[in-house]
């Protein structure tokens, strides 16, 4: 009867436990198309107010150059992201491929300092 009950309390568990994560990372890599779209949209209109208030043609161009640069900082941001997710994953053991060819002995012929 324990185990019954115990069973019936982790299925529940699992029903309870929140399947946001794929849906959360699936819209953050979507999120980075949109934003930069969004930047330089943002900019455009940041140089379509300062040509209207200022009347300068040039000033346009300042307002277009703010949104790529922001469009530029975004993709920076994610790369940064996506590198540090990256090498705590190769910390991990089961991703270490350069400590399990040293610790083959059997294909030393192969290695890369004989090639």
């Amino acid at each position: 009867m324990d185990n019954e009950e115990k069973n019936t309390k982790d299925d529940q568990q699992e029903e309870r436990a929140p399947r946001i994560k794929p849906i959360i990372e699936a819209a953050d890599s979507l999120s980075l198309g949109i934003s930069m779209v969004v930047a330089v949209l943002m900019g455009v209109g940041i140089g379509w107010l300062l040509k209207r208030w200022s009347g300068e043609a040039w000033t346009f161009w300042i307002g277009i150059f703010i949104g790529v640069c922001a469009a530029i900082l975004n993709i920076y941001k994610a790369y940064s992201k996506q590198y540090k997710e990256f090498e705590e994953l190769a910390k991990q053991d089961r991703y270490a491929i350069k400590k399990q060819l040293e610790d083959d002995d059997d294909d030393e012929d192969y290695g890369a300092k004989n090639y």
